[in-house]
């Protein structure tokens, strides 16, 4: 059965993204970097919401860019059971991820990710 994960949102600001999260109820619990070829790429900060964890993901890009409203969007993330059979069921609908499933880090879920018909990324994040 799919499961709801979170929603990711990129930002410019961590400090200040996260004194308005908090204010809204949003509670910080966790921060994980993302680094490729040894550099620092990222980081990403998540918070839960009432009994709901990780449920919203802010992403830092460490290289300084910038965004326009609207391309702050990130994807929204769902947790399947068996990645390999939820991609062919969906390849058998037309739908294709935009590259074979990955790992982030050594160790970690596999994922990947589909667009829906508006182009808008959805992750797919094997659980289990």
């Amino acid at each position: 059965m799919p499961e709801f994960l979170h929603t990711m949102v990129r930002i410019t600001d961590p400090e200040k993204s996260r004194a308005f999260y908090e204010a809204l109820g949003f509670r910080f619990e966790r921060d994980m970097d993302i680094v490729r070829d040894g550099q620092l790429e990222a980081t990403n900060y998540f918070f839960s919401l009432g009994d709901h964890a990780s449920v919203l993901e802010l992403t830092f890009n460490h290289d300084g860019r910038t965004y326009d409203l609207g391309t702050g969007y990130g994807h929204i993330a769902i947790g399947v059971e068996d990645l390999d059979g939820t991609l062919a069921a969906l390849a058998e609908q037309g739908i294709e991820p935009e590259r074979e499933p990955y790992s982030v880090r050594e160790g970690g879920s596999r994922l990947t990710f589909v667009r829906d018909p508006d182009s808008y990324r959805v992750e797919l994040i094997e659980r289990g």
